[in-house]
Formats: C-alpha cells, sequence, structure tokens
C-alpha cells in the first residue's frame, strides 16, 4: 500500500488544500493529512478544532476519490511523522516561487534524515494558488468575505471565532 502524507498547519483548511488533497489522493492508496501542532505560529484554531474542521472534508474527499483519507496530529520532525504513519511520499503544495526555494532546502534536509522518502509538488488550481490560510484570516478578521476560499463550515467557523 502507497502511503502519502500532506503537512501543514491548516489553520484554518482552505479550498487550496481541498484541491491539493483532492490531487494527491490520486497518488496514493492512503492519504495521511498531517495536521502540525506547531505553537510557535500561534493558531487561530486549536489542534482540535482544526482536524474537526478537515474531517467532513477529509469523509467526503475520500468517498469521492476511493482513497483513504486521514487526519493525523503531528508535533514531531515530519520525516519522524512520515515514518509513523508508513509515508513513503511527502505531499507538499506550491503557490509561488517563493513557496519553491522554502520547499527546496526542506527537501534537502528530509532526504538527509531519510532518501527513502520522496516529496512530491503539487500545483493548486489556478483559481486557487493566491489562498493563503494567513491572507483567508486576516480579510475575515477585516470583514471581508471569505467563503469563495474556504468550505461552508470553516467559513461559520471563522466567522464565530473573529466576529463573536
Amino acid at each position: 500500500m502507497r502511503v502519502g502524507l500532506y503537512p501543514g498547519t491548516f489553520d484554518p483548511v482552505t479550498l487550496g488544500h481541498i484541491d491539493i488533497i483532492r490531487r494527491a489522493s490520486a497518488l496514493v492508496d492512503k492519504l495521511v493529512i498531517g495536521v502540525a501542532i506547531n505553537r510557535d505560529k500561534g493558531p487561530l484554531f486549536s489542534l482540535e478544532e482544526r482536524v474537526s474542521l478537515l474531517e467532513p472534508e477529509l469523509a467526503s474527499l475520500s468517498e469521492q476519490t476511493g482513497t483513504q483519507i486521514v487526519a493525523h496530529p503531528f508535533e514531531n520532525l515530519l520525516i519522524d511523522c512520515a515514518h509513523d504513519v508508513g509515508a513513503s511520499i511527502i505531499v507538499r503544495g506550491l503557490r509561488a516561487v517563493a513557496d519553491f526555494e522554502y520547499e527546496f532546502q526542506m527537501v534537502g534536509m528530509n532526504r538527509a534524515l531519510d532518501d527513502s522518502v520522496e516529496t512530491v509538488f503539487l500545483m493548486a488550481e489556478a483559481r486557487h494558488q493566491a489562498i493563503a490560510s494567513k491572507l483567508v484570516k486576516e480579510i475575515c478578521r477585516l470583514n471581508g468575505d471569505v467563503s469563495k476560499f474556504v468550505p461552508p463550515a470553516v467559513h461559520d467557523a471563522l466567522v464565530r471565532r473573529l466576529h463573536g
């Protein structure tokens, strides 16, 4: 069974993330969505909230694609998380050249730690490439409409969190 790992903070999950998950599911038999705890980023949503916002989307995608897709919280090194879930592929999404420079460094470090785990880069569809969780939160915080960037349940959670 080919297992892939798509890591991120998913704070919150966006339609860009969903697009990458859908596309990555065609490459593997099982796709693990590694939800990073990453306290240094100071997430808007708790780990439990991020996982609970992801799970309905993953269930729907799993049903659509026939690929097993599950959420897996982690706080260790990415390569150790890959070992923990049995992943031989790490999936990363790219939006811009700036993403590639950072990701290139990460691939080098991960390959130095374990060269048996491959990294695959996927580009989101053009209409989703500009979507970034950080920008979605800022737009919502400033009363902008983010409904075209996130699933409906995520939109509702953002509005409740930021505007009470």
